[in-house]
């Protein structure tokens, strides 16, 4: 069985998902396609679908004009592996968008992403509960994440 992640975009997709699979490796857009026939969001051909992949994940994209907008209850969590590439990655998705608390980023479609390293999880992993109250509260001061102070906050 396949699971896709599947978003709905008012406009500007195409330019959307190309960013994105520009952004994260092991990413590719795998089918465009548009809807034939009348539909309730236009005329035959003014719907479109992009079925993609993003950091291996699957996606299928829409844009069929407003429905909902995107909101916190569904982001793509972006983990890095090093401070630089967790940098490019909120630079570049922070162009246009706006940030928030602990590494939340709304980039320009709307979209909310969550860019935190994977240190991150393994630091809060850990069996020592100063450790991870320590490595929480570091956190939460923060907007973009910063992996060494949240080794620094680690170590005490």
């Amino acid at each position: 069985m396949k699971v896709t992640q599947h978003l709905w975009y008012e406009k500007n997709m195409a330019e959307a998902i190309r960013f994105y699979v520009s952004l994260i490796p092991n990413s590719k857009i795998e089918d465009t396609s548009a809807v034939m026939g009348e539909s309730p969001a236009g005329p035959s051909g003014s719907v479109t679908i992009i079925s993609f992949t993003l950091g291996g994940q699957n996606y299928m994209a829409i844009e069929a004009g407003p429905l909902d907008p995107f909101n916190h209850s569904f982001s793509i969590m972006v983990e890095p592996e090093t401070q630089d590439e967790l940098d490019r990655i909120w630079d570049a998705l922070c162009e246009g968008g706006s940030v928030e608390q602990c590494g939340w980023v709304r980039d320009r479609w709307g979209l909310c992403w969550q860019v935190a390293p994977k240190r991150l999880r393994e630091l809060m992993g850990s069996s020592d509960p100063a450790v991870v109250k320590r490595v929480t509260e570091q956190m939460l001061s923060m907007v973009k994440l910063d992996i060494a102070p949240l080794e620094a906050a680690a170590a005490g």
